[in-house]
């Protein structure tokens, strides 16, 4: 997925999704809370998925959300 349909599917206007969330990627910016809900949204995944530092955690949170849904 690019990151202007990213950007388009969680609500941000067309002109500029590419760029906030190249921003938001690159860390030059800082999404809120309710930004990353909609990312998550739109990614099928849970929202602390993104607040997760360990990779093996995330991969751990990322089976058991999949197995209830």
């Amino acid at each position: 997925m690019t990151q202007e349909r990213l950007g388009v599917l969680a609500g941000i206007d067309e002109s500029t999704a590419r760029s906030r969330v190249s921003h938001y990627e690159t860390g030059t910016h800082k999404p809120t809370y309710d930004t990353m809900c909609l990312f998550a949204k739109v990614l099928d995944v849970p929202e602390c998925y993104f607040y997760i530092l360990d990779d093996t955690f995330a991969e751990s949170v990322l089976t058991l959300y999949y197995a209830s849904k």
